[in-house]
């Protein structure tokens, strides 16, 4: 009949106990000292410029219930301005406003990885087919289609996440807001591309919010 030795058992508690107690401690040294590099190194959030806007539909109905149609192509660059930093977008939705009323469905670009100081470009179509528009949002449209100059709101609403060396941190939101000054009539600054088309070369910077 075999018996376990108690000091033996206990050495080996011991022993385990011990080496979880130096891992735990490497663990938070790894961790703090990858804080402390994220905090030196003070990433500065991307930025955004909203290169040209081509617009191939913008119909309102002129009687209620006011309903806007529109279809546009815009072409976004995003610039990683760190050194050191390489930037994760999970996921980016793009859409449309016009007075903070979302006129155009979202359009999702794809996970893109943006490595130190690189330029990313999309071109993504957003559009939006009889989106009701609220009653004063309907008249300001209104004077602004007679003033010859609508203003459009792209928006940018998306997660991303940053990386240094080897390690990546958490997920963080992003949003960002580009003006898109869109004219119309006589004056219009856009160039037709064919099939009712009008491109506007806009290079307008954007409001990043990390």
């Amino acid at each position: 009949m075999s018996s376990k030795c108690p000091n033996h058992e206990h050495k080996w508690r011991k022993f385990w106990r011990r080496a979880f107690q130096i891992g735990l401690v490497i663990f938070f040294i790894l961790l703090l000292v990858v804080l402390i590099t994220f905090a030196v190194l003070h990433p500065h959030k991307p930025r955004f410029v909203l290169q040209d806007a081509t617009v191939y539909a913008f119909n309102v109905s002129t009687y209620p219930p006011n309903l806007l149609t529109s279809t546009f192509q815009v072409t976004i660059l995003a610039h990683n301005p760190n050194d050191n930093i390489a930037i994760y977008y999970d996921w980016l939705d793009v859409y449309a406003t016009y007075h903070d009323q979302q006129i155009t469905l979202r359009s999702r670009i794809p996970p893109t990885y943006a490595d130190h100081k690189e330029d990313d470009v999309w071109s993504p179509f957003i559009y939006g087919n009889s989106i009701p528009i609220a009653p004063y949002n309907a008249v300001l449209l209104s004077q602004d289609e007679g003033s010859g100059t609508v203003t459009v709101d792209i928006k940018i609403d998306g997660r991303l996440r940053w990386r240094v060396g080897a390690v990546t941190t958490g997920t963080y939101h992003i949003f960002v807001r580009c003006p898109a000054f869109i004219s119309f009539g006589r004056e219009s600054t856009g160039v037709s591309t064919g099939n009712n088309a009008v491109k506007y070369q806009l290079m307008q910077s954007c409001s990043v919010s990390v």
